[in-house]
């Protein structure tokens, strides 16, 4: 009897389309998701524009009645000197009167007495006191009412000074406002700087700056990046090109490139380590201005030998002074 072979086939197709119709079903889901997270963030960054630019405008706002109170104040500081100036003037008016009076009155009354036993009177000499008390009377009118207007305008001259210093306080409170606004920048700047370069060495961050030695991106003596410097910068760049673009443009701001050099004598191309420290701390901002950093808000400084962060004379206290530092401030 013949042998019959028994042939198996395995349908895999039914498992492909359950697996693809699996992974279609987790990308749709994935770039739900991101389509989400993108809208959310949109809407986001839209309220914190709006919020920024009603911000600026009451901030303008503020400026300009600052100044017009400023103005009134100066003027009223005027008026004030003015009139103080004519009570003065007034008063020593009044005082001469009431010294000519009593000299008058001192006179008149001797020469009553000597008349008086004579018999006789001496009105013309009566008729002038009387012209001197009215001028007296009239002097001191004049001053109650310069006085009066003096305490108006010094009333009037408190409150706008008042006024002022509330305009002033508005005004310091939204400038601290916008520079909590950089300092956040900063530190996201820096956080995301600190999560990529964490493990690098040579890189740390002091105080407000991160910090890159020398080492890192130059060879010794030069100011020409090596390509792993040149790496370093660029990943640096990107980094912050993320950051600023979120920095609203009314914001005056500058990422400073810090150049320093060790004490040690200077041998080769460069004259002194002012010449090295601010041509490498140059060379980095072309780097970051080639990868798209706007340069209006780069600046290159060179500080030589004479900001050292270690003031020890050993090959390590050297090493952390070559450094390129960078700073997240204010113009």
């Amino acid at each position: 009897m013949a042998r019959r072979r028994r042939t198996f086939h395995l349908d895999v197709w039914p498992g492909y389309v359950d697996a693809l119709s699996t992974l279609l079903m987790v990308v749709t889901f994935v770039l739900l998701v991101f389509v989400l997270g993108q809208a959310f963030l949109s809407v986001s960054l839209s309220k914190r524009q709006h919020t920024l630019d009603a911000l600026q405008k009451e901030m303008a706002q503020l400026s300009a009645m600052l100044a017009m109170e400023q103005g009134k104040s100066r003027a009223l500081g005027l008026n004030v000197a003015s009139l103080t100036e004519e009570r003065d003037k007034t008063r020593a008016e009044a005082a001469a009167l009431s010294g000519q009076i009593a000299t008058l009155t001192g006179q008149i009354t001797q020469k009553d007495a000597a008349l008086a036993s004579a018999g006789q009177t001496n009105e013309s000499e009566a008729q002038q006191i009387t012209q001197l008390n009215q001028q007296l009377a009239e002097l001191n009118q004049q001053l109650a009412a310069i006085t009066a207007a003096l305490d108006i305008a010094k009333k009037d001259l408190t409150a706008r000074d008042q006024q002022i210093n509330d305009l002033g306080n508005k005004l310091n409170l939204a400038l601290a406002d916008r520079v909590n606004q950089l300092k956040r920048y900063r530190s996201e700047f820096f956080g995301r700087m600190r999560d990529i370069l964490k493990n690098q060495k040579g890189v740390e961050i002091v105080g407000d700056r991160f910090v890159f030695q020398s080492e890192v991106l130059f060879p010794q003596g030069s100011a020409d990046l090596t390509p792993e410097g040149t790496r370093e910068i660029r990943t640096l760049a990107r980094t912050f090109k993320q950051v600023s673009s979120q920095i609203p443009t009314d914001i005056p701001w500058i990422l400073r490139v810090d150049g320093h050099a060790d004490r040690q004598p200077i041998h080769g191309t460069f004259a002194s380590n002012w010449e090295l420290s601010s041509e490498r701390a140059i060379t980095v901002v072309r780097v970051l201005i080639s990868e798209g950093v706007d340069p209006h808000h780069l600046a290159a400084t060179g500080f030589a030998d004479y900001q050292p962060l270690d003031t020890s004379s050993t090959q390590a206290a050297y090493a952390r002074n070559r450094r390129i530092e960078f700073r997240l401030t204010d113009r």
